[in-house]
């Protein structure tokens, strides 16, 4: 007798037990990359600038030693429209043409579409190497040190770092109690009902039932982390903690630059009106 398996949950903002040079890396330095990345990513999306970054992102992760069993399965459904979109895209056209005898055949869609698909995995890929790598306590004071300068323009720097640090570690609390919540629900003995309408009425009143029952444990986990800070000294001790780069930050921000440089540098002079 064979077991279905089971799969795997999407585990974000928990760091993988050990430690590595990706590790060790200060919270501003990957903030910094990803943005660069980001931004990158939006303005030259073609394969040249996705090929470097990918590769620099497949050498982190490999040296981050993230095992296979955190990565998140992929649900049917999303090959479904993985294949439904692909079908779409290839209906626009576009070159490049491929003709077999007397028929064409475009390719330019299907290519776009693989490319923006792509585009989403290797950021997706890198939110998630920051979260497997980043204890979310050193989020805060590397904000607080990346805004400093915003500090002279009266911006409530410090605040925000907080709330971002408050909220960065509430979000998995909170993911996890509501999937006890419905956990409990789908335990409870299902009514029989005799019409539609009976059952419209019973799923909208199981949802009040489940709102309810998360604010409600949303308000006594916000207890709860409001009394711990205020024990260990107010919300000020947050964003206050040393945080700054050290030799390998400066490492990977060169490195991350150059990346960034290349690409364009390329897209720019030699690849210019030539993408796909």
């Amino acid at each position: 007798m064979t077991t279905a398996r089971q799969p795997r949950p999407v585990v974000l903002l928990r760091p993988v037990p050990g430690t590595s040079v990706i590790h060790e890396l200060w919270a501003g330095t990957k903030i910094i990359v990803v943005l660069a990345f980001s931004a990158l990513m939006a303005f030259y999306p073609d394969w040249v600038p996705l090929a470097l970054v990918a590769i620099l992102i497949g050498i982190a992760i490999r040296l981050a030693r993230i095992p296979r069993g955190v990565v998140p399965s992929v649900p049917r459904w999303l090959w479904l429209l993985l294949l439904l979109g692909a079908v779409t895209a290839t209906i626009g056209g576009g070159a490049p043409e491929v003709h077999l005898g007397s028929y064409g055949i475009a390719f330019g869609g299907l290519l776009k579409f693989v490319r923006i698909t792509v585009v989403s995995v290797v950021l997706l890929a890198l939110g998630m190497l920051v979260s497997w790598t980043t204890n979310v306590a050193d989020v805060a004071p590397a904000v607080a040190r990346l805004g400093r300068p915003l500090k002279v323009l009266r911006i409530p720097v410090d605040d925000w770092a907080v709330a971002l640090a408050l909220s960065l570690r509430a979000f998995p609390m909170l993911l996890e109690e509501f999937r006890l919540l419905h956990a409990a629900r789908r335990l409870r003995p299902r009514p029989v009902l005799n019409s539609r309408r009976a059952g419209r009425r019973r799923w909208a009143i199981e949802m009040v039932d489940l709102m309810a029952a998360g604010i409600t444990v949303a308000l006594r986990r916000a207890d709860e982390m409001g009394d711990a800070i205020t024990a260990r000294g107010g919300t000020g001790l947050i964003s206050a903690a040393p945080s700054g780069p050290r030799r390998a930050d400066w490492v990977v921000l060169t490195i991350s630059a150059v990346v960034c440089a290349v690409s364009v540098l390329l897209q720019v002079t030699v690849l210019a009106g030539g993408g796909i």
